[in-house]
C-alpha cells in the first residue's frame, strides 16, 4: 500500500503532529509520500524523512498556501488521483477537518477521525476512533477503495530511523474558485509552546484566586517546557486570554502529561483534555472531581505545592 501524508507546518517548521501522522502511515506502508505547502528549509524535509516519508511532493506557489483550505484541498486530490493513492492520513487538527472534508469530497473518500491506532487489514480495514471527547471508542470499519483519517495526537511515537526523503516540486492546476476566499490576515496565539501542540500542559483555575498569582502556573511550565492553559471561569473573568481556556467550548488537548491547578474538574473541562495520557490534578479539596479522573493526584494548596514542585524539577534537571 502507498499513503499520502498531508504535513502542517507553522512559521517554517513542520508540526510535531505531523511527524507522527507520517511515522503512523510508515508504520503500515511500503511506500510513505508526504505533500506540504509553504517554503521550508531541506533540514525541516529531512525530520519527514527520519519520521518514515520515502519521498515529499513540495507545493511552494503562494496561491496554496495552506490556510487557503480550498487550494490545498484541490492540490491534495490532484495528487491523490494522478499517483492512484488509495488511502491519506494527516494529523487531527481544525485544519485537517476542514481539508479531509474537502478531499473526502472530491476523490469520493470516506473519512474516519480521531483515529488512536493503527488499522486492523486482516478482515477488511477496520480503525478505532475517540469519540464523546474522549469518553469512548468506537470500531469503525470503512468499506470505500478511497479512505482518509485523521490521526489523533501522540499515538505513535516518531520514527528516526529513516533515511532523507526524495523532494519533487509539485505545481497544482489552480482553478478560479480556489480562490473565491482569500485570507486577509491571521492572528496567532503568543507563546513559545502552543496548547494544540504541546506535550506538556499546565493550566489553572480559579483556586489561584486571581491573575496576580499566575505567576507560579508559568513558573512550573517553564521548568516543564510546557505550554500554558486555564478553565473557562479564568478566561470569561479575564484573568488570562481565551486563547487558553482549555475545555468542550476551548481548546481540546491531547498531551502527555496535563497538570490541573486548582481546577475542580466540570465535566465541560474533563471534555476537553480526557484524551490526555496522563493527568496530574493539584487540589486542596479532596473530593474535587477531578480526582476521579486523574491518574496522580495531589491533595494540597497551590500556594505551597507549585513552588516547591517547581523547585523540584528545576534541582533535578540540574
Amino acid at each position: 500500500m502507498k499513503v499520502l501524508v498531508f504535513l502542517e507546518s507553522d512559521e517554517g517548521r513542520i508540526k510535531k503532529s505531523s511527524l507522527e501522522a507520517t511515522s503512523y502511515a510508515a508504520e503500515i506502508a511500503r511506500e510513505t509520500v508526504a505533500m506540504v505547502f509553504g517554503e521550508l528549509d531541506l533540514s525541516e524535509l529531512n525530520k519527514v524523512g527520519s519520521a518514515g516519508a520515502k519521498k515529499i511532493l513540495h507545493v511552494t506557489d503562494s496561491n496554496f498556501d495552506q490556510s487557503n483550505i480550498m487550494a490545498v484541498s484541490t492540490a491534495i486530490a490532484q495528487v491523490f488521483e494522478i499517483e492512484n493513492f488509495e488511502l491519506m492520513v494527516m494529523a487531527k487538527s481544525s485544519l485537517a477537518d476542514s481539508v479531509s472534508a474537502r478531499v473526502s469530497i472530491k476523490v469520493d473518500a470516506s473519512v474516519a477521525s480521531n483515529v488512536t491506532n493503527l488499522p486492523d487489514m486482516a478482515n477488511g480495514f477496520t480503525v478505532i476512533r475517540s469519540i464523546y471527547t474522549g469518553k469512548a471508542f468506537a470500531r469503525t470499519k470503512l468499506t470505500s477503495k478511497k479512505k482518509i483519517l485523521t490521526i489523533r495526537k501522540n499515538t505513535v511515537p516518531i520514527l528516526e530511523n529513516g533515511s532523507d526523503p526524495e523532494v519533487e516540486l509539485f505545481q497544482p492546476n489552480l482553478k478560479s474558485s480556489d480562490t473565491a476566499v482569500k485570507v486577509l490576515s491571521q492572528e496567532k496565539s503568543s507563546g513559545d509552546i502552543l496548547l494544540p501542540e504541546a506535550d506538556i500542559v499546565v493550566s489553572g483555575g480559579r483556586g489561584l484566586k486571581g491573575p496576580e498569582n499566575w505567576g507560579m502556573v508559568e513558573d512550573l511550565a517553564g521548568a516543564l517546557s510546557a505550554a500554558t492553559g486555564c478553565s473557562k471561569p479564568v478566561s470569561d473573568m479575564d484573568w488570562r486570554p481565551h486563547h487558553e481556556h482549555v475545555g468542550q467550548t476551548g481548546v481540546k488537548v491531547s498531551p502527555v502529561l496535563y497538570v490541573a491547578v486548582g481546577i475542580s474538574g466540570a465535566i465541560q473541562h474533563l471534555a476537553g483534555v480526557n484524551s490526555s495520557k496522563f493527568i496530574l490534578v493539584i487540589n486542596k479539596d479532596p473530593e474535587a472531581p477531578f480526582f476521579k479522573a486523574a491518574d496522580y493526584g495531589i491533595v494540597g494548596d497551590a500556594f505551597d505545592v507549585l513552588p516547591k514542585l517547581t523547585k523540584a524539577i528545576n534541582a533535578a534537571q540540574g
